[in-house]
């Protein structure tokens, strides 16, 4: 039972690092190369975009009109965005201007000969094999590649979630010490109560049983002819 424990607390601990892996907000230092809108089939991997009711157009053969943002960092390697609204569904980014966004990064595109760099917003995983893209959410301007803008939001949804842990934590330890360890404790004891009436009546039990024992085997001798013993 306690290796079924652990496991089960690892994976719960697994599953929960990876949604806020996942949801949490992250902050890229990026140069924009370009902005374009493509159809795109969305089939297994449906879970990583946006849902239906939040705007998005799908055509007869299933494909959807996303847009795109095509950026490089400062290591040179390349990385891809979605940019579509979120709706009023998870995650609760409550997005709805993908249009602005799209419209502010194509005006900040550059090259490597004049670069802007921008700090881009954005939740969710690059899978390429899988085609999931991170979903952009804001993009501003800054001074070169090598400011990187704190990531506040994400601060302070951890900090957030880490106090309403602790409170749910001292709330439980509270219940506990109040509730269910008194309550134990009277199990416990109506239990040793239980198990020492029962050992008593036990003992009582043997006794009558050996006595009774003794004086039939007194009886028994005074057939044999022993004299019976005056203890018995």
């Amino acid at each position: 039972m306690y290796y079924v424990k652990v496991v089960l607390g690892v994976l719960f601990g697994v599953v929960v690092f990876l949604s806020l892996d996942y949801v949490l907000p992250s902050r890229d230092t990026v140069r924009i190369t370009n902005t374009y809108n493509r159809l795109t089939d969305i089939g297994s991997n449906s879970w990583f975009y946006a849902a239906e009711d939040t705007g998005t157009v799908v055509n007869a053969s299933g494909q959807r009109d996303v847009r795109f943002i095509e950026t490089v960092r400062p290591s040179e390697k390349v990385f891809v965005y979605r940019n579509e609204d979120t709706g009023l569904i998870w995650p609760p980014y409550f997005k709805y201007d993908s249009s602005n966004l799209q419209a502010e990064a194509t005006n900040l595109r550059s090259d490597s000969r004049d670069p802007i760099w921008v700090s881009m917003t954005s939740y969710g995983w690059r899978i390429p094999l899988f085609s999931i893209y991170p979903n952009a959410i804001s993009v501003r301007q800054v001074s070169g590649p090598d400011e990187a803008p704190l990531n506040w939001p994400a601060m302070v949804i951890l900090g957030l979630l880490g106090a309403l842990l602790a409170l749910i934590w001292r709330m439980w330890n509270q219940f506990r010490q109040r509730t269910i360890d008194p309550a134990a404790k009277r199990v416990g004891e109506a239990v040793d109560k239980v198990d020492a009436r029962a050992d008593a009546a036990m003992d009582r039990v043997s006794d009558e049983f050996s006595e009774a024992r003794e004086g039939f085997t007194g009886w028994l001798d005074t057939w044999k002819g022993k004299p019976r013993d005056p203890k018995k």
